[in-house]
């Protein structure tokens, strides 16, 4: 059984940090689990361009309000406390957050846990540790 608190990673190689968000990484490839599972903080008044290529993403907000959009047909979706949203065919879009939005994110494949958005706003495919 693998038991955490998000006091646990705070602060350790586990919490990544970028300019418009935090993600503490709860569990990670190395655990075995087939996913990984992020606390993730996306910070007021920000815009995030993401396009997981590599990667299914599934989240759940509980807490703070924003919206994403959709780059292929340009919609979008309000996020508050309570909306799920799931990257099931690898859609590139926007975050935005209007007020800080914490979000619980799940990845498949899982993330090793020092991936950082390259230039086109994905995670690199990492097979080693």
């Amino acid at each position: 059984m693998i038991v955490r608190t998000l006091d646990e990673i705070i602060g350790t190689d586990n919490d990544v940090r970028a300019e418009t968000w935090a993600s503490r990484r709860l569990l990670l490839k190395k655990d075995g689990m087939g996913f990984s599972y992020h606390d993730t903080t996306i910070y007021a008044g920000t815009e995030t361009h993401i396009w997981y290529k590599n990667h299914l993403e599934a989240v759940y907000c509980v807490g703070g309000e924003g919206e994403i959009e959709t780059v292929a047909d340009g919609k979008v979706y309000p996020i508050k406390d309570g909306t799920m949203y799931a990257l099931n065919e690898h859609d590139e879009h926007y975050l935005r957050a209007k007020t800080d939005m914490r979000l619980i994110c799940v990845f498949n494949p899982p993330l090793t846990g020092q991936e950082t958005h390259d230039e086109e706003g994905a995670y690199p495919l990492v097979e080693a540790e």
